[in-house]
């Protein structure tokens, strides 16, 4: 959604991207598929995304909501110096603290840049006050953390970097490593007849996601098929699935045919 007012719910993992450019189409967003991959390896996905304007309002209702439910979000942009950049003070107000100068981001901040910090970058170092610093190893100018909040630089060659970051130190414990994604390609097969089978499967491996993905081209029909889950359920739908399909007379392939 473009817009934070809505009142859905926005617990479980999200992800924010905040800039004009975005939405005008000056930028393209690159985060998203950034944080989907490092997910996907403890076989966690993005419950939610958001894109939203520079606008102090829209940013802090969201940022209320997604604190309120508890949810763990990843916040891109917005944190820099200049007139446009209002996630910092949004933060501050979303959860009730004063923007404070941070020590630590400051002497950081300092030791980058030197006398050309002030007075300006300094400004960087203003944060809500108790946040913790996300380290950028990149220009040394530190992101920050509220509550499972994650508040990142929006260029992608510095935001990522902090992700692994995030990933390696606050959130080394979020998610399953022994989850895993398993499919298999189909040929010209519709996914109307395969409803009933993959509703079967459904009440049969509640704790699986199964996805159906269809690819359309101009020389023929393409459907990927498979389970999302932990590694021994996993297999074992996959299994139950390929010999489903083969009792169909459905050819199944294990790459995406040529």
């Amino acid at each position: 959604m473009a817009d934070g007012s809505s009142n859905g719910p926005l617990a479980g993992i999200g992800m924010v991207v905040i800039g004009d450019e975005i939405l005008s189409g000056r930028r393209r967003d690159r985060h998203l598929a950034a944080v989907t991959e490092r997910l996907a390896a403890r076989g966690l996905v993005v419950d939610w995304a958001q894109f939203l304007p520079d606008r102090e309002v829209t940013i802090v209702d969201l940022l209320q909501r997604s604190r309120a439910d508890g949810a763990t979000v990843f916040c891109f942009g917005g944190i820099g110096a200049t007139p446009d950049d209002l996630t910092r003070a949004c933060a501050a107000m979303a959860f009730g603290r004063p923007l404070v100068r941070h020590a630590e981001a400051a002497a950081l901040i300092e030791a980058q840049f030197g006398e050309a910090a002030y007075p300006k970058r300094m400004l960087m170092a203003d944060l809500p006050e108790g946040a913790e610093l996300v380290p950028n190893p990149v220009n040394r100018v530190p992101g920050f953390a509220l509550e499972r909040h994650f508040f990142l630089p929006g260029f992608p060659e510095m935001a990522h970097r902090m992700l692994d970051g995030i990933f390696a130190g606050p959130l080394a414990d979020l998610g399953d490593a022994g989850y895993v994604e398993r499919s298999v390609w189909l040929v010209d097969t519709p996914e109307s007849e395969l409803v009933d089978l993959m509703e079967a499967f459904c009440a049969a491996h509640p704790a699986l996601r199964l996805f159906s993905l269809p690819v359309l081209s101009a020389e023929r029909r393409l459907l990927e098929l498979g389970f999302t889950g932990e590694r021994t359920e996993v297999e074992r739908a996959m299994a139950e699935l390929v010999r489903a399909l083969a009792a169909r007379g459905t050819a199944v392939h294990d790459e995406r045919p040529a």
